[in-house]
């Protein structure tokens, strides 16, 4: 989830504006959290997944 979206608790703020230490706190958190998979929604990530175990499926078949 991206930060842009979220409404802070503290002062009912974006949190991507930064207006209160706890928006910037989060802000700083969420950003450390992207890493290389830190962009890809569920549906991806799970599509993604679904293929590798696929690919990893034909190859044991071939294998065999």
């Amino acid at each position: 989830m991206t930060y842009d979206r979220l409404v802070c608790a503290n002062c009912a703020a974006p949190v991507s504006q930064g207006r209160c230490p706890v928006c910037r706190a989060n802000r700083e958190r969420l950003q450390q959290q992207e890493g290389p998979f830190g962009g890809l929604n569920p549906l991806a990530l799970i599509v993604l997944l679904v293929v590798l175990v696929a690919a990893l499926a034909l190859v044991a078949q071939q294998t065999a």
